[in-house]
């Protein structure tokens, strides 16, 4: 009888570390998103971007938040890691960028994380320069 309890709690032990295991690879454990080599979901000036933040914020969030997107524009402000495009579209980089680029037109990709009501821009992160 000793023994048999010693099989069923081994069983259950076993049964309880492959289910951890299974819910920390499987659910709870996901590799980082990689936006640079993601395919961008919408592709659009940064003026439309901006314009359909300030029109309607809910139904522009459902559209384009927390997804990879692809904006060009005119680059108005560099500094350090950030780039503003438009003066409208604050995209953070994971680099120093080179404040040469002021003036010209690029496109990028990145992921949106919102719409910043207090300064009126819309904000990028995980940025990369494609143009």
């Amino acid at each position: 009888m000793n023994r048999k309890k010693v099989q069923w709690t081994a069983a259950i032990a076993l049964l309880l570390f492959c289910g951890a295991a299974y819910l920390y690879n499987g659910v709870l454990y996901k590799e980082a998103r990689n936006i640079e080599k993601e395919e961008a979901a919408h592709r659009l000036a940064a003026s439309q971007l901006l314009d359909a933040y300030k029109r309607d914020l809910s139904a522009s969030d459902q559209s384009y938040l927390n997804k990879t997107i692809e904006v060009s524009g005119k680059v108005t402000q560099v500094s350090d890691s950030l780039l503003t495009l438009d003066s409208g579209i604050t995209c953070t980089f994971g680099k120093m960028l080179s404040e040469n680029i002021v003036g010209a037109k690029v496109t990028l990709k990145g992921r949106c994380i919102g719409f910043d009501e207090l300064m009126e821009e819309v904000k990028l992160d995980q940025c990369t320069l494609i143009q």
